[in-house]
């Protein structure tokens, strides 16, 4: 039986999971029993699962992904994005990093009430908290559920500082909340968009919003002066590397303050799926994709170093380094930065005596 490409997915395989000790498998006898020739048993509707956690806030240990707390609505995502880090996440819940990432999808219908019982807490000082730190809080799911709507909502009523990141346009249904937070300097938006091909989109992030629609999210959410980043996260050499100079000044058109990047590494389980994908998926520049992304981690897919492993280290990584340097002096160095985030509304609310100093 010959298995084919699942379109529409980002990972082709379910790798073990490393918790396991057992792992489970379909005998191939059954598959050619039930199945017809070039159907695939895996494709399965997305799956989604209610979980019930106990904090929703979390406290981001490391120091170079410039966040200091995080908050996921959901666990898996549903945009099925090849590279993504988190991943390796979903081993935590039993499933694989691969499939099961992008097809069972942990719900948090509890997020906004555990979310308001830390913004009422009486040891909490008002830092920003960032939606989207390991999935994207608006994945297709959101549009039924409205979680980050509701969270969103409590942003506002607290008048807490607020960051979001995401690559989907579903992020303008909540422009009038935005605009309320942005009014109160409460809120900054980082839009990812890693190629300005939709036929690169198409294969390396499946179930994403078109390139056409993030970019006129950008120019909405900057035309009602929301502070927008966008993040072109991550650079795959030989597959989005040729285009940084002309995204960088797409975006500034369109009125990004700011533009950040990191440089793919494959840690844990994802280096299978990358592998296997891309050898199904381009398998003409498969070798040297895979080559150039181990020059720029010291001749490994991964790094895990602080300081090291978001940037890449060797002369690609120097080369894109140049280019990103080049492309902010040439597009955004007239652009306003994005100022930080004033907490002082939510500490104002949170203890009235505040006011007196």
């Amino acid at each position: 039986m010959s298995i084919s490409y699942l379109k529409g997915r980002g990972a082709q395989q379910n790798t073990p999971n490393k918790f396991l000790e057992q792992e489970h498998t379909v005998d191939p006898e059954f598959l050619e029993y039930c199945y017809k020739e070039g159907e695939e048993p895996s494709k399965l509707a997305t799956q989604y699962q209610e979980v019930f956690p106990k904090t929703f806030v979390n406290k981001v240990n490391s120091p170079d992904v410039g966040m200091g707390y995080s908050a996921n609505p959901y666990q898996g995502c549903e945009h099925g994005c090849i590279y993504c880090y988190a991943r390796n996440s979903h081993e935590y819940w039993g499933y694989s990093a691969g499939l099961d990432f992008e097809k069972k999808i942990l719900v948090k219908k509890n997020a906004p009430q555990l979310l308001e019982q830390k913004l009422q807490s009486k040891n909490w000082q008002g830092d920003t908290i960032i939606f989207s730190g390991n999935t994207d809080c608006y994945q297709p799911i959101e549009r039924k559920l409205k979680i980050t709507r509701k969270c969103l909502e409590l942003m506002l009523k607290y008048k807490h500082p607020t960051g979001i990141i995401t690559k989907n346009s579903l992020i303008l249904r909540d422009l009038d909340v935005l605009k309320e937070l942005a009014e109160l300097h409460l809120i900054r938006v980082s839009i990812s968009i890693t190629s300005l091909s939709e036929e690169t989109r198409r294969i390396v992030e499946p179930r994403t919003a078109s390139i056409k629609q993030r970019l006129k999210t950008v120019e909405v959410l900057a035309k009602h002066n929301i502070p927008v980043n966008v993040m072109m996260a991550p650079i795959i050499p030989s597959i989005n590397s040729h285009e940084i100079l002309p995204l960088v000044k797409k975006v500034s058109e369109l009125g990004a303050r700011s533009v950040g990047y990191t440089i793919v590494r494959l840690n844990g389980a994802i280096a299978d799926i990358f592998k296997d994908w891309i050898e199904k998926t381009l398998p003409d520049r498969a070798e040297k994709v895979l080559h150039q992304i181990e020059a720029c981690h010291g001749g490994n897919l991964n790094d895990s170093r602080f300081g090291t492993r978001m940037k890449g280290e060797g002369e690609f990584a120097k080369q894109i380094a140049l280019q990103f340097k080049i492309a902010r002096a040439k597009y955004l160095s007239s652009v306003k930065e994005i100022e930080p985030l004033d907490n002082s509304h939510y500490l104002k609310i949170k203890n009235p005596q505040y006011k007196l100093f």
